[in-house]
């Protein structure tokens, strides 16, 4: 994006950043909610991660359809209206969502619950989709992923707040007795999502913000667009299978895995045979990419969907396993770790001398692990064991400084120590497996950006269209928490502790695509870490 040097337009900025907290309040929330649903309904652990699949999959189908409708039409739609009216219709959907939350809980529906869930983050697909460039939008584009860990930060204050606020409200307490939550709490708790919800879209519609335009150029890409709609009817056609045939849900989610990455490669194999009509997928690097956006999304959201389930286990961390109003505190924390990875990040985002951002470094990590542990000791809850996860925090900070902001090295830093987190959270129990598993979110939390930069480095003017694509790939988060489950169900196979050998896997595959995606852009003459920093 062309764009002249400009001061960053900090009010829009404001306003803005609460979207991206809504975004991780709702998504956190979703593990208190799991659990609430697998006992309320009766449902296996497959089952309950139905709820990841209907919220992450709507990410990818949102980003599909304004994708599909604007290589029809010619021309980029979102720039059409704007990012700003673009926000402001992705939370009125959001609304509906919510809303219908409510019925479906008073008709006691989990398929209508379901469909309602997949509303809400129908419209957080076209709110993201429309907020990340925006923010660009909003100053210096040198500065843009600053903005984008800053706006990361506050998201993660969300997803830290949402388990503790959710089991407020569904079980009155967030920490004691467990109280049988009713439908009531449920409704309640969704007409004031709701309202939040609609509150923010008005406030946004007389906003003075900038409609957020910009003038480039959409290029189309029929055979991608092809390409995309023969994987979604694959695996609408794998949905059909599990629904009509007794074929067993590990060996469908496998087949799904086999259906995204065979397509994703057999699209770039063609696109090399012949760029024409392929548009930003004929890049490798693109296609490494959506690999890594499917495979971080997917383990972020099945470490902590499946926690729920590992938490209440008889002789995991307590003999009789935690009731579900006990479990928030965790969950928050896993979330939690998330924000102190980006609240680090984030520090690029201001102006300071080397030695003053070393310093912060250390001491932010920590102000943000206080902040959670705050947030959770005002909701009752006693966080006395949760003291000695300030070791974590420094491996943490010791695993940022080694990555020096750099997108390659960051990623295989952060991806190397997931694996071994997880490893070590399967092969022992009690606080230091409960520690190991919520550190892989602290892996997490620096990902996201480091993935996006390496993927569109050297793309020009398909920049945006492969923006896109990544975010189509929030799909893993709908395909490798069920098939955890899926692992989780087979209790005298594998189990729900050692279904994180799976989370593990997806870390060693991330570590791989770093040094692969280092590999194929030094080919183009591209040493990414060389030429450019800022990868939190």
């Amino acid at each position: 994006m062309a764009q002249s040097k400009q001061p960053t337009n900090t009010g829009a900025l404001a306003t803005l950043v609460i979207v991206f907290f809504f975004w991780g309040f709702i998504a956190a929330s979703n593990s208190i909610f799991i659990p609430f649903c697998k006992s309320h309904f009766g449902l296996s652990q497959f089952q309950s991660q139905l709820i990841g699949s209907a919220f992450y999959g709507a990410y990818f189908v949102g980003s599909l359809l304004l994708f599909i409708i604007s290589n029809v039409f010619g021309y980029d739609i979102l720039n059409r209206i704007g990012f700003k009216k673009g926000i402001i219709y992705g939370l009125w959907i959001s609304v509906v969502g919510a809303l219908l939350i409510v019925p479906s809980a008073h008709a006691n529906s989990f398929p209508a619950i379901l469909a309602s869930f997949f509303v809400v983050a129908l419209g957080f697909s076209l709110q993201q989709t429309a907020a990340q460039p925006f923010a660009i939008s909003l100053g210096d584009p040198a500065t843009g992923s600053h903005r984008l860990s800053l706006a990361g930060g506050v998201n993660s204050l969300g997803t830290t707040l949402g388990p503790i606020i959710v089991s407020l409200f569904l079980f009155g307490t967030v920490g004691g007795e467990h109280k049988e939550p009713t439908v009531t709490n449920i409704s309640n708790l969704y007409y004031i999502v709701a309202a939040f919800f609609a509150l923010v879209a008005l406030f946004f519609t007389f906003s003075k913000l900038p409609d957020g335009k910009n003038n480039e150029k959409f290029e189309k890409a029929n055979k991608a667009s092809q390409s995309l709609l023969i994987m979604t009817g694959l695996i609408g056609a794998i949905i059909v299978v599990g629904q009509l045939t007794d074929v067993s849900k590990v060996t469908l989610l496998l087949a799904t895995l086999v259906i995204v990455v065979g397509i994703l490669f057999y699209s770039n194999g063609q696109a090399k045979t012949n760029a024409d009509g392929w548009g930003a997928m004929r890049y490798q690097q693109l296609i490494l990419g959506m690999l890594g956006i499917f495979l971080y999304v997917g383990v972020e959201v099945t470490i902590d969907n499946n926690f729920g389930a590992l938490l209440m286990q008889p002789g995991y961390l307590t003999d009789a396993g935690l009731q579900e109003s006990q479990i928030s505190k965790y969950i928050s924390l896993y979330w939690g770790s998330l924000m102190i990875g980006r609240w680090t990040g984030a520090i690029g985002a201001f102006e300071m001398s080397p030695g003053t951002k070393k310093i912060a470094t250390f001491v932010v990590p920590f102000i943000a692990f206080a902040v959670i542990l705050g947030v959770n000791h005002a909701y009752g809850n006693d966080v006395t064991d949760l003291y000695a996860y300030s070791i974590v925090v420094l491996i943490g900070i010791m695993a940022f400084l080694f990555g020096q902001e750099k997108p390659v090295k960051t990623l295989l830093t952060v991806a190397t120590l997931g694996t071994i987190f997880m490893l070590v959270g399967v092969f022992t129990k009690g606080l230091v497996s409960v520690y190991a598993f919520m550190a892989g979110g602290l892996c997490c939390s620096v990902m996201w950006p480091s993935i996006f930069a390496l993927a569109v480095a050297g793309l020009g003017k398909y920049t945006s269209q492969g923006s896109a694509f990544l975010i189509m790939m929030i799909l893993g988060g709908a395909v490798i928490p069920p098939l955890q489950g899926s692992l989780g169900d087979m209790k005298d196979v594998v189990g729900i502790h050692n279904s994180y050998l799976l989370a593990a896997a997806c870390f060693a595959c991330l570590a791989y695509l770093a040094l692969k995606l280092r590999s194929v852009l030094v080919s183009q003459g591209l040493d990414f870490d060389s030429q450019v920093s800022g990868g939190h």
